[in-house]
């Protein structure tokens, strides 16, 4: 930016500054980084990202890929279709970043199935859009007539990066020649095209002050804690004048004084104490510089410094943003299966603004750091939901300040079933008794199986194994069930044919591939008096005693 003065009047004389300003730029370091002017119109390209990233643009849609910031304000849309990045909001670089330079923001893209996440940087390039500007239309100046020093410009740079040029009288003044002169203060930037401002500047000479106030120090440095009260002492400037009298009554003033600053300290005219009249915040500025005047009545003035450090505060209580989470996992998931992504943050700097995050000790997951400020929550060990179907997380963050500050939050993860137990039947082997000439038809018994899994995976049906029994098929004996295990009788059973019989059933889940089991079943016939006795013929008995009948 260049500043050009150009003094009018009777003395005819014209002084010129030229001030250039070469910001060097530093990387700023990320998985993917682009620079895009400010100013863009809304839906312009920015990058492509898959690109960038190595990805597949089939990946991003799976992944249902998408955009987190910390803030609330997202300046970039992700366009999934077609793997690239494009302005969602119009970008004011001074408004985004004020003096800092050189200015960006971030932000992640986070896929998911499996959870992958990328750091994005973007670079806001300065365009010339903004006129410079004198905070005040008219400044008006009392000098007195016979100072010894030269008329000269003298430029005064601050911590923000900001700059403002003093004006001291290098040739003396005569009021008796010439009373008033009038100077006009013209800025002019180096874009393109040029724009410029302009302030008009009025100087009357006074009568002699033989001696001008000299502050007490060049520079005053001060602490102030951050969130200090109303009405906090910062610190108090002085200064002297040999005068005596009203031309050596010294008053103070800040002449130039940013936005920012004059709401938040007040300078007493009188006895030049600097006091806290708004809320520090140590997040939002780290440094202040007040350029006090010291005056007196003559025309006479002297300039010091005070620096202002704001100190840190734990004042700020870390944050717990989830990312991404799966509240459910299958439990047949290896260690290390990811179900959830946090970012954390703390505002504070320092210790203050360094934290831990852990999880609770008693479930079988772990957590472990991923990005700056991200972390992933993966299992730990097998799982088996048969044991315990879900679990209770607690995210604990805390930072480092004394005392420190911890926030928690808690999710919930269930535990999802895979077909992994077959079903079981009470016992091996059953053992049942039914009465011979029984009707068609009756029922026998009922089998049970228990299935551990969860829902289709435990739902069991029965089924009777095919067999022959003394050349006839046993389902022709027997049927079972399928949905219950009851056993019936299909026919009539005959002791003096079949005595007893065996038969196996099968109960099988409705999982996919589905688990079986087998147990054995014997039938016992029990014998009715159904069969009237029979008369043998007459039998003669040899000696022997066997009977002769039996003999034939």
């Amino acid at each position: 930016m260049f500043f050009m003065w150009m003094i009018a009047g009777r003395s005819r004389w014209q002084a010129l500054v030229v001030i250039l300003c070469l910001l060097k730029l530093s990387s700023v370091s990320g998985q993917a980084r682009y620079s895009i002017p400010e100013e863009q119109a809304e839906g312009s390209f920015v990058g492509n990202i898959a690109r960038d990233l190595g990805l597949d643009v089939a990946r991003l849609i799976s992944g249902k890929a998408r955009i987190i910031t910390k803030g609330s304000r997202q300046y970039v849309d992700l366009n999934r279709d077609k793997g690239t990045l494009v302005i969602k909001e119009q970008i004011d670089r001074e408004e985004l970043c004020g003096k800092t330079t050189p200015c960006s923001f971030s932000f992640e893209v986070i896929l998911e199935n499996p959870i992958q996440l990328y750091r994005v940087t973007v670079e806001v390039i300065d365009i010339n859009d903004n006129s410079p500007s004198f905070p005040k239309n008219e400044i008006n100046l009392k000098i007195a007539e016979n100072p010894l020093d030269n008329f000269k410009l003298e430029v005064q740079s601050q911590p923000d990066g900001g700059r403002f040029i003093e004006m001291v009288l290098q040739t003396p003044l005569d009021r008796e020649k010439e009373e008033t002169h009038t100077l006009v203060l013209i800025a002019s930037d180096g874009g393109e095209p040029h724009r410029s401002g302009t302030v008009r500047i009025h100087i009357t000479v006074l009568d002699a002050n033989d001696n001008a106030p000299v502050c007490s120090q060049p520079v005053y440095k001060a602490d102030v804690k951050e969130n200090s009260p109303e009405g906090t002492l910062v610190t108090t400037v002085s200064a002297n004048d040999a005068d005596k009298g009203v031309n050596g009554e010294v008053t103070f003033s800040i002449p130039h004084i940013g936005k920012d600053a004059k709401q938040l300290f007040a300078l007493n005219v009188k006895t030049g104490e600097i006091k806290v009249t708004g809320k520090l915040d140590f997040e939002k500025s780290k440094t202040y510089q007040l350029n006090v005047q010291a005056s007196d009545h003559g025309g006479f003035t002297d300039t010091c410094k005070v620096i202002v450090q704001v100190i840190d505060e734990n004042d700020n209580i870390p944050s717990i943003q989830l990312m991404s989470f799966s509240n459910s996992i299958s439990e047949d998931s290896p260690p290390g299966t990811t179900i959830a992504v946090v970012n954390v943050d703390d505002e504070d700097s320092d210790g203050n603004g360094i934290v831990k995050c852990s999880i609770n000790s008693d479930v079988p997951f772990k957590i472990e750091s991923s990005l700056t400020g991200y972390y992933t929550i993966v299992t730990d060990n097998f799982l088996d939901r048969e044991s315990v179907p879900d679990y209770n997380i607690t995210i604990t963050v805390s930072d480092q300040g004394s005392p420190p500050l911890t926030s928690s939050k808690n999710i919930n993860v269930k535990v999802s079933d895979v077909n992994d137990n077959p079903p079981k039947f009470s016992q091996s082997e059953y053992s049942k008794t039914v009465p011979e000439n029984n009707s068609p038809g009756f029922s026998v018994f009922a089998l049970s199986a228990r299935d551990a899994d969860w829902g289709q995976n435990a739902r069991v049906s029965y089924f009777l194994e095919e067999k022959e029994i003394n050349g006839v098929a046993v389902s022709s004996l027997v049927s079972v069930n399928s949905e219950n295990g009851v056993v019936h009788a299909v026919r009539s059973l005959d002791y003096e044919q079949i005595k007893w019989f065996e038969f196996n059933v099968t109960a099988r889940d409705a999982g996919s591939p589905p688990l079986s089991s087998v147990a054995t079943v014997r039938i016992i016939v029990q014998d009715q008096n159904d069969n009237p006795p029979q008369v043998l013929p007459q039998c003669s008995y040899m000696l022997t005693f066997i009977p002769r009948c039996l003999l034939k």
